[in-house]
């Protein structure tokens, strides 16, 4: 029996390496006389915000998928083991595992095994034993399948601490030629009630309510080239979608928010057309968090890249970097990109890539700009940003006191005045700026744009394929 369960776990856990959104969960649930406890420091394979290595469980429930989208490795048509987990086999093994201290929590994603909904049901019944059976209080990150029924997402909601329901692709035109059995309203149907559901209970949090609109009832917002305007079609009172008496009390619907991921390099997108679709699922759904993985060729398709092309990596990174402008330095996208500019520059990271742009906007006199002036140079972030106005309200901020307050000069030396003195010492045009810049990172550290990081790329593609079995 156990032999069974360990194959089981084999298989599952391997299926459910592609899948990059485990982050941190961001709830604090001190333990209470139950078993475990949840920590907003995070638990993923990562290393958390206090320093700790943190782990969970990162499984599939089942791999037995319906669906033949042609990106997945667990597609219908794909030929490799499958496996089910029954609910009392995978709550039996998080608790067991738990008690060895080989994790902290549970990541369950999910193939879809008959329908949506029975799929689901039997997520539930798992979560519901760990819980209420052995007592479970740790960190429960749950994957919601398009397509479920409003009634059981509440339920799993209850129980889980994070929800997710993965895009996959960023335009409806790649979602059905990749994956022509989801549909767009499937997908943002789940988003939009858990969105609501933590707005009634005042427990939303997280950089995506710096948007406007407290409720997915604003045209201006429902707007992108994913097709969000299949939300206006489901109307806007959202209790019909919960059972009154079930709803949710503060804090224990998904405390942790909700997250998605979109796969980058399996089409023809632009980066332009990536970041449009997050920067609405930002604003209309105030998501925790979007997640960027570069496609990796593990599948033969007519219509994807060849087994031998290398994972995106370089542009999943720069798509990150500018993800976080989005989220924390007040960027739009059409700032970045727009025009003939669709796509970032690979060799320099976006805000760099901005800012030789708009040089008429620069240098700036880090004495007289405003908070907001001085997140958009490079090499301050919000930290030094705020050091630099603290600083400057009881003396001048002078060049050499900037290292000191954790700015990166050599990046912010170009774009800044210091008490009416500029020490770029380059011509001010973006050509020799961008020159400038690039030779002094290879000459100074392992960057995005040199040799060695093309060789790492490389080979940490070999190990991935390596991993899948396809080499």
């Amino acid at each position: 029996m156990e032999e069974v369960l360990m194959k089981k776990l084999q298989i599952l856990a391997d299926s459910a390496k592609y899948d990059v959104s485990c982050s941190s969960s961001g709830a604090d649930r001190n333990n209470n006389g139950r078993m475990g406890s949840a920590h907003a420091a995070g638990i993923c394979h990562s290393w958390g915000a206090d320093g700790r290595c943190i782990s969970l469980l990162k499984v599939l429930f089942t791999n037995k998928c319906e669906y033949n989208c042609e990106y997945c490795v667990n597609r219908r048509t794909n030929d490799c083991p499958r496996a089910s987990f029954e609910p009392d086999e995978l709550a039996r093994l998080t608790v067991e595992f738990y008690k060895r201290n080989y994790i902290e929590g549970l990541f369950l994603s999910s193939a879809v095994e008959v329908s949506p909904d029975y799929t689901a049901e039997r997520i539930l019944r798992c979560l519901q034993l760990l819980r209420f059976r052995y007592g479970f209080a740790g960190y429960i990150h749950a994957k919601i399948i398009p397509g479920v029924s409003p009634e059981i997402l509440h339920q799993i909601g209850l129980v889980a601490d994070r929800l997710s329901v993965n895009i996959e692709m960023p335009t409806s035109q790649s979602l059905a030629a990749f994956a022509p059995q989801k549909k767009p309203k499937q997908i943002f149907a789940p988003m939009k009630q858990i969105t609501n559901t933590l707005i009634e209970t005042r427990a939303l949090k997280g950089p995506g309510t710096m948007f406007k609109g407290d409720r997915l009832n604003s045209p201006d917002n429902i707007i992108g080239p994913m097709g969000l305007e299949d939300v206006t079609s489901m109307g806007n009172d959202t209790r019909a979608l919960v059972d009154p008496r079930k709803r949710a009390r503060k804090g224990s619907f998904a405390a942790a928010g909700q997250t998605t991921q979109m796969i980058v390099g399996a089409g023809n997108e632009t980066d332009f057309s990536i970041l449009t679709t997050s920067e609405n699922l930002y604003r209309t759904f105030k998501m925790k968090r979007v997640y960027y993985s570069a496609y990796i060729p593990v599948v033969d398709s007519p219509i994807l890249p060849d087994k031998s092309t290398a994972p995106p990596l370089a542009r999943e990174h720069r798509i990150y970097q500018a993800d976080w402008l989005l989220r924390f330095y007040g960027f739009r996208v059409e700032e970045l990109l727009g025009g003939k500019n669709q796509n970032l520059d690979p060799d320099v990271d976006p805000k760099v890539m901005w800012a030789l742009r708009n040089l008429d906007k620069f240098p700036v006199e880090v004495n007289r700009a405003s908070y907001e002036e001085l997140m958009r140079i490079p090499g301050i972030g919000h930290i030094s940003a705020r050091r630099i106005i603290r600083q400057r309200s009881f003396r001048a901020v002078k060049f050499e006191d900037l290292k000191k307050m954790g700015v990166a000069v050599k990046r912010a030396r170009y774009f800044v005045l210091c008490c009416g003195r500029y020490y770029g010492q380059r011509k001010f045009e973006p050509e020799t700026i961008r020159n400038s810049m690039l030779q002094m990172e290879n000459g100074q550290q392992l960057s995005m744009f040199d040799n060695n990081w093309r060789r790492l790329e490389e080979g940490e593609r070999q190990e991935k394929l390596a991993l899948a079995g396809v080499i």
